[in-house]
């Protein structure tokens, strides 16, 4: 298959997806949990798919890099709907806000792992011993990981700044980002979400970057492998808030996958772990730390019951 005729359709059906879910976010339709379970299941699909497209045209090895690297982004960008939820509650958000702000979020992240990965991408295949950089931070990021849930929105240096420079209205402003007052321009609660939803993820790319990139340095597998992640996320965001307490030790999991992968950076010189073990490997991590955290709720549901 063409390169270029490749990527044109890939943007086309993701631009046509992207156009369908800005139509539902304009009737402003609460975003209940089995749409949003749709919704996840049709971008997984659509990763699906693309591997099966990917194992004909690549190859089986591009194709099992391509779904070890969704996995690993995927299990990372949840993390992120914890921060979310914390700052939407923060903030008290309205749920028919919500869905604006992760769809301009989700947009903002594409454009910044676009930039992330065009440029980590060559510098790997020029200066190798940056894997030991990376490992290395990947190793650190997992020992120092946290779930996000005693981060305090009011404590970002973004929002500072942002707000050194920029006056915010006190109330929101029926879904608007800014507003005109007095000839003067003001920012509304909203935006000031929506530049916390893009630091954060600004943050998590760091870690979720060096980490496929630790997987495979085909650009196609590194920039679909996050493209497909991303985008689910919002949909998944509505799936999932009601149940994140419930998963009480996944953080522990993202941890686990981070010195992982790190450790497979560092060792790469000497010793290639496989992707068809590496695959498995992220999935029984992430797999254990979710039956914990089952268990866990359901041994603290027992004892309440008794």
């Amino acid at each position: 298959m063409n390169q270029t005729l490749f990527w044109a359709l890939f943007t086309l059906v993701v631009v046509a997806l992207l156009g369908l879910d800005l139509g539902l976010q304009r009737r402003k339709e609460t975003i209940s949990v089995r749409k949003a379970l749709a919704w996840s299941a049709i971008w997984i699909a659509f990763a699906a798919v693309f591997g099966v497209v990917l194992y004909f045209w690549q190859g089986r090895t591009a194709s099992l890099e391509f779904a070890t690297a969704y996995v690993i982004e995927l299990s990372l960008s949840i993390d992120n709907l914890f921060i979310f939820l914390v700052i939407f509650r923060y903030f008290q958000v309205p749920s028919n806000d919500q869905h604006k702000v992760l769809f301009w979020g989700i947009v903002g992240a594409v454009i910044m792992r676009g930039i992330f990965i065009f440029a980590g991408v060559p510098l790997l295949r020029k200066f190798d011993w940056l894997m030991y950089g990376f490992g290395a931070f990947l190793i650190y990021s997992g020992i120092r990981f946290d779930a996000g849930s005693e981060m305090d929105p009011e404590k970002s240096s973004a929002l500072k700044i942002f707000r050194r420079f920029m006056p915010v209205t006190e109330d929101y402003e029926g879904g608007k980002f800014l507003v005109r007052r007095n000839s003067r321009v003001y920012a509304t609660p909203l935006l000031v979400v929506l530049l916390l939803i893009e630091t954060t993820d600004l943050l998590f790319a760091t870690d979720s970057i060096p980490a496929v990139l630790a997987i495979s340095l085909n650009f196609t597998v590194i920039f679909a492998s996050n493209i497909c992640a991303i985008l689910g996320l919002r949909s998944m965001y509505f799936a999932l808030a009601g149940m994140m307490e419930v998963f009480e030790y996944l953080h522990y999991g993202l941890a686990g996958v981070l010195i992982f992968i790190g450790t497979k950076m560092m060792i790469g010189h000497y010793y290639q772990i496989p992707t068809r073990v590496a695959l498995p490997v992220v999935g029984t991590i992430l797999l254990i730390s979710i039956l914990a955290s089952g268990l866990r709720k359901l041994k603290a549901f027992n004892h309440e019951k008794h």
